[in-house]
């Protein structure tokens, strides 16, 4: 009992130990120094060795400029049984506030001198020297600890430090250092290095990280140099020359496919299509099974789609039977026939072909997730024929087969859009407010904004004139009908001018419009949403198609960077806003990311 009894009381002295803490940091981050001066006295009087606690207690002191009694708290602990040498640091920075810099000095030399005596003491003191942005003697301190010492490793220390520093070659080496010692440390790296290589080759960080590897490669070959070179083209986009460095790993590693395919598919993602295709053809040329040669295949003709004009068509159509023929209409080959059923009904017309062609397909002998995926397709393919009833029985179906699955949470983002085209919004919200909560955010941000745009535009009008009409232009565009879809948004605009729904169909239709290539009427919708609604929810959807307009197409790239900015500094919130500093910078031409 009495054991339970001390237990309890411990427990409960700590509670309030960690409540009384938390109470005086609240009061020195308020600038309440006095009150939390007075609550560090006695916490640092209770538990003595707890540093954070001193440590707090000193900054007190210094906020209220009483430095000497900072002083006389540092050296009691300088002075006490179990000195601690990093307090050397604390002294000093205390000297530092007063102006006294050879003072400051000499007690920073004593840090480092503790480190010359027993190198254990490094990472405390070097983080020391580094919270005062001391990053010289931060440096010197590891530096020298890992001479006296060759088994401690503050490389990770030494390599952030020589970044602050810009000491770029230095920083680049001793991460190099660091995955070579543990190869768990390589993501973290790349982390780190994301932080100053861009997309720019002529980048000075960039230029840096290529010449050490190079160097490093020719001195001594290893094939984490060919990983990271080709780690550093793909940040450049550069993917003939990752393509170089990927054959290369190819060769040194019992003939692996996994790096080429992952960058084949980073050059499709950024559209990249002509080198996405070489690559194809070597996954094709060099797969040892007829699987992988089917997936690279998959692989060409998703390519071949991306890059085919009209007259293309016929030729793709018979690249595809000239597959089917070689690997068979079995299950080996689903996915491949997923992708040209696609393209008979969005791009050939020929929609109740596909249909048919699906439904043999799901007769086969599937798993339960290649089923749902074909249903998903014959459903998406009955939408475009606006064969809705039916469309929503499929994507019922799926819901039932995967349940809890991301497929079932598409499933049911689907049932929420055809609703929407149906104009059966109730519906449609019923099915996105359950989506909100979906574990893809993806999916929980697409059935956000639709749910948004539904509930706002129902608000004014109980007919939802405006709104059935949007909800049929969008139809209009997922078919392809562009030009009705832009007349249908003209009718909006001149119908419903002043209405709630006028910024979402200006956006709309600029987008619209880039597809069309009438890249001037883009540009005057954009900029109307800038000038009449630059308060509203769309407005930094606007500034950046603007700003990627600018950029990518219209060839003024001051334009684009100013966009850039606003969205910086008017929209810290938005999607859009770490790709936008991302192209600010570059646009700007910094030389550190």
């Amino acid at each position: 009992m009495r054991i339970v009894i001390l237990i309890a009381f411990l427990l409960a002295a700590s509670f309030c130990m960690g409540q009384s803490q938390g109470l005086a940091k609240n009061y020195f981050e308020q600038g309440e120094y006095e009150k939390a001066l007075s609550i560090f006295k006695k916490l640092v009087k209770q538990n003595p060795g707890n540093s954070n606690q001193f440590l707090y207690l000193v900054k007190t002191y210094q906020q209220l400029e009483r430095y000497d009694d900072a002083q006389v708290a540092i050296m009691e602990k300088l002075n006490g049984r179990r000195p601690y040498p990093q307090y050397f640091v604390e002294l000093g920075h205390n000297y530092t506030l007063q102006k006294k810099d050879s003072l400051a000095v000499f007690a920073y030399d004593k840090a480092i001198q503790a480190v010359e005596e027993n190198p254990i003491y490094a990472y405390v003191i070097g983080r020391s020297f580094s919270e005062y942005s001391l990053l010289d003697e931060a440096a010197t301190v590891y530096e020298r600890a890992m001479e006296l010492d060759p088994s401690r490793d503050y490389n990770g220390q030494l390599a952030k430090i020589y970044g602050e520093q810009g000491k770029l070659e230095l920083m680049f080496e001793k991460y190099i250092d660091l995955i070579q010692s543990n190869v768990a440390y390589r993501p973290s790296a790349q982390r780190s290095f994301s932080y100053y290589v861009n997309e720019d080759p002529n980048n000075e960080p960039n230029i840096i990280l290529k010449k050490t590897l190079l160097r490093r490669s020719q001195g001594s070959p290893d094939i984490l140099y060919n990983e990271l070179l080709s780690w550093l083209f793909i940040q450049q986009k550069d993917f003939k020359k990752a393509f170089i460095q990927e054959k290369a790993i190819y060769k040194r590693t019992d003939e692996d496919l996994r790096g080429i395919i992952d960058l084949l598919r980073i050059s499709i993602d950024e559209e990249s299509y002509e080198d996405a295709r070489d690559i194809a053809n070597f996954v094709i040329e060099k797969a040892t099974t007829p699987s992988a040669e089917i997936s690279g295949y998959q692989y060409l003709m998703s390519i071949e789609l991306k890059l085919a004009q009209k007259e293309d068509y016929a030729d793709i159509q018979q690249q595809f039977l000239a597959l089917f023929d070689r690997y068979g209409l079995g299950s080996e080959t689903y996915a491949l026939q997923l992708d040209y059923n696609e393209f008979l009904a969005f791009k050939m017309s020929q929609k109740d072909k596909a249909i048919n062609n699906l439904k043999q397909l799901s007769k086969k002998r599937l798993s339960v997730y290649q089923e749902s995926r074909i249903k998903l397709k014959l459903a998406d393919i009955l939408v475009f024929d606006e064969k809705f009833n039916q469309a929503l029985i499929y994507y019922s179906q799926v819901q039932k087969k995967v349940k809890n699955d991301r497929l079932a949470q598409e499933a049911r983002f689907k049932v929420a859009r055809t609703s929407y085209y149906k104009g059966d919004f109730d519906w449609s919200l019923i099915q996105l407010d359950v989506l909100k909560k979906s574990s893809s955010q993806l999916i929980a941000n697409d059935a956000m904004e639709l749910a948004l745009m539904i509930r706002d535009n129902s608000l004014e009008d109980s007919t939802k004139t405006a709104l059935k009409k949007f909800a049929q232009a969008d139809l209009l565009v997922l078919q392809n009908r562009l030009g009705e879809a832009v007349t249908l948004f003209d009718d909006i605009l001149e119908n419903h001018k002043g209405e709630m729904i006028e910024d979402e169909t200006l956006l709309k239709q600029g987008m619209v419009f880039e597809q069309l290539n009438e890249l001037g009427k883009a540009e005057a919708n954009y900029l109307k949403i800038i000038e009449f609604y630059k308060d509203d929810i769309l407005a930094d959807d606007a500034h950046f198609r603007l700003a990627k307009l600018y950029e990518n197409t219209l060839d003024q790239p001051n334009k684009a960077k100013d966009l850039y900015e606003q969205i910086i500094f008017n929209f810290a919130d938005s999607i859009y806003f770490v790709e936008a500093r991302k192209r600010y910078r570059m646009l700007r031409g910094d030389e550190i990311n």
